[in-house]
């Protein structure tokens, strides 16, 4: 493909962000980039290697899930063009592609960038795609719309430096309400909208997460005033930026240093960033044009011809706004796929019968707005034309799924292909449950819950079992997750770990003695609770006996050869460097940026690239000397130890300390700002000084984490 990129309508910023992916592209085939230096590199540009070597994941960062249907058509173009134009839509409410070749990536974003749609910062250690409930601002009981406060947050963190190279990525999510769709209790960050006297704010959750050890956020304010929620965070992620675990990856999320201190602890680490901060209130903009015009033409008619099926229909998938005479509608997508050529004739029926937007859900579904309700009708013959209106959105047939061992590294079984097999099971048996919303069944392919499986009321994650010397596929059942009624999270429990070809028996002895021992109105999480694990545990044990098997439990759901246990190298976080040198040319390009960013008197921007030049020299010189790397504070502290207290180096203030945690006493003005930068540019002087007196050597790079 022709390496030459049309810049035209491209922003400025967007232009960079291509050109510089391109140049490492390149500086990666010709060998002047190190492999691991540039995977590091291209997660934060949203290329994730796939578990099929040579093709990457293309992932888009859609903030709170909000498309207009051009860009719908762009994205459906894009995956026809670039990759196997299928879109996969995440609970993260972003948009995926597959199998896209390396060097087609920057013109993938190009084509991207034209709509509107940006991948900066959409994996990696970055502030992830922020997520909200996809019913804002048309719900009937939300206090104010959350989308404006989410598209700030998104715009400030998107190429903030502060978000770029932590030791995890950061998760933050807005719910409409108290019923907590967006599950704020298990993100990093969580907001609910508050108004007091009139003023508007948020309640505060913190330190929540899923994953191998799930953990419910904590509440660390029952009100937080709109203008200082953007200082909040960043004053925050700043602390978990210099203290949080960077050499053992599984312990290097907020929740794990929230544990560690306690919350009063963090927040007072917190309020001392304050005075570092280039705003301590900022203002957000809510006069937006954040909900798209009702449609202008009049509502199509249509007669239905099974009238059974459309009030099913209309019962599960669809509600009314707060907005007199409108309905939100909900499509149940299929574990989240949907190929081009339906993208595009939805776009067309959105167009149609709706306003020009659509909102991406937490359960791989898709919202669509301003529907009159003289419209719904002809909308459901539509929907019906494109396979799109099954019955039972949100419901316990509306399986929420990630693609496990069809593409991700880290995928130990099939998390699709038992979908199905669970879905086929409810609608068989059970169909007269596709309109129970208080069951949700979620699968991942492994521990990490990218199917949200820890936050599900019945949930499994991929695992394995060896029986007669051989390794068979299973699933670890979980119970009692999700958000209940009252909007309270709850962390699913470990119960079983039972073959997967077995798992359909599993929920079916799970429904039917729900239905058998339940009490008058029990929502499920309160009856499993009520049971206890034991009980469970000895519910389901029968199924885990594999003194008796058959040969077809040996074979993967969707698979057709037997199973082998293949686990790659996952990319969701950090990677190693192995070379001092490649680390000291990382300082010599914060301090490039950080003379940029004064230039631009981003003074802010410059001091905090500036203090990131300052810990990665030293990280470089302490490697060189043999010494292990974690936090930055670590770094930090044995500098002081092992270079300045022996003499090595001679700086003009006490110690390094000292040096560096300037930038938390002193406000980013321009003369603080450029004092700072020239003090760390003599300080990398110093280092480079320093190192031509050392033997050249190399680092290894299980040493090199932080």
């Amino acid at each position: 493909m022709n390496q030459t990129i049309d810049g035209q309508h491209l922003s400025p910023q967007a232009q960079e962000d291509i050109a510089a992916l391109q140049q490492k592209i390149t500086d990666r085939r010709l060998g002047r980039l190190d492999e691991e230096r540039f995977k590091h590199y291209r997660l934060t540009r949203g290329v994730y290697g796939q578990r099929q070597l040579g093709v990457q994941m293309f992932r888009t960062k859609i903030p709170f899930g909000r498309l207009t249907t051009e860009q719908l058509e762009a994205l459906a173009d894009a995956s026809e063009q670039y990759s196997t134009g299928n879109l996969h839509l995440t609970t993260r409410q972003n948009i995926q592609l597959h199998y896209v070749k390396l060097n087609d990536t920057p013109h993938l974003w190009a084509d991207l960038a034209r709509a509107g749609i940006t991948a900066m910062g959409a994996c990696g250690n970055t502030v992830r795609n922020i997520t909200a409930s996809a019913e804002a601002g048309i719900h009937p009981e939300e206090l104010f719309d959350v989308s404006p406060y989410v598209q700030a947050l998104f715009e400030y963190f998107l190429r903030h430096p502060v978000a770029q190279e932590m030791g995890r990525k950061i998760k933050i999510a807005f719910s409409a309400t108290d019923e907590d769709s967006a599950f704020v209790y298990f993100h990093d960050f969580g907001f609910i909208p508050r108004i007091n006297a009139g003023q508007r704010g948020f309640k505060v959750v913190l330190g929540g997460g899923l994953g191998a050890q799930s953990m419910v956020a904590q509440t660390v304010y029952e009100f937080l005033p709109e203008t200082q929620v953007i200082p909040f965070v960043e004053a925050a992620i700043r602390v978990f930026d210099r203290h949080g675990e960077r050499q053992k990856r599984m312990k290097a999320r907020l929740k794990f240093l929230i544990k560690k201190w306690g919350v009063d602890t963090f927040l007072e680490k917190v309020a001392a960033e304050y005075p570092a901060l280039a705003q301590r209130e900022r203002a957000i903009d809510t006069t937006g044009n954040w909900q798209p015009e009702a449609p202008l033409h009049p509502p199509t008619t249509a007669e239905i011809s099974n009238p059974t099926t459309y009030r099913l229909w209309r019962l599960t998938n669809t509600f009314e706004q707060k907005q007199a005479g409108y309905y939100g509608v909900w499509l149940k997508i299929r574990l989240g796929d949907i190929d081009a050529p339906k993208a595009r004739q939805l776009a067309q029926v959105v167009r149609t019968h709706a306003a020009n937007e659509i909102r991406l859900t937490i359960n791989q579904g898709i919202l669509i707005k301003y529907v009159p309700e003289a419209a719904l009708p002809a909308l459901y013959q539509a929907l019906q034309q494109l396979d799109l209106a099954d019955a039972g959105f949100g419901s316990i047939v509306d399986i929420t799924a990630c693609p496990g061992t069809d593409t991700c590294n880290l995928g130990v079984t099939n998390s699709t292909g038992l979908a199905r097999a669970l879905e086929a099971t409810i609608q068989e048996n059970y169909a007269y449950l596709i309109g129970d919303k208080a069951i949700h069944i979620k699968i991942s392919g492994c521990m990490n819950s990218c199917g949200q499986h820890m936050a599900a009321n019945i949930g499994f994650h991929g695992s394995s079992v060896r029986v007669q010397g051989q390794v068979m596929p299973a699933m670890q059942v979980v119970l009692g997750g999700g958000v209940d009624p009252n909007g309270q999270g709850y962390v699913a429990e470990k119960v079983i770990k039972i073959p997967t070809k077995r798992i359909p028996t599993a929920l079916a002895w799970l429904l039917d003695d729900y239905e058998d021992q339940q009490q008058p109105q029990e929502y499920f999480n309160n009856y499993v609770r009520r049971q206890g694990k034991r009980y469970f545990y000895a519910l389901l044990k029968p199924l885990a006996d594999t003194s008796e098997v058959h040969p077809t439990e040996f074979v993967d759901w969707g698979q057709e050869q037997p199973f082998q246990k293949q686990i790659g190298v996952g990319e969701c976080a950090g990677v190693a460097y192995d070379m001092v040198s490649a680390i000291l040319g990382d300082a010599a390009e914060k301090l490039l940026n950080a003379e940029r960013a004064l230039r631009e008197q981003l003074y802010g921007d410059s001091v905090y690239l500036s203090y990131g030049a300052f810990v990665v020299a030293a990280k470089a010189l302490l490697l060189s000397l043999d010494v292990k790397c974690n936090t930055h504070m670590g770094i930090i502290n044995d500098f002081d130890t092992h270079v300045v207290q022996p003499g090595h180096l001679q700086l003009p203030t006490t110690d390094f300390a000292a040096l560096v945690l300037q930038m938390n006493q002193n406000e980013p003005e321009r003369a603080f700002a450029e004092r700072y930068w020239a003090q760390a540019t003599t300080f990398l002087e110093q280092i480079h000084a320093y190192r031509i007196q050392q033997q050249d050597k190399r680092v290894l790079s299980d040493h090199y984490k932080a």
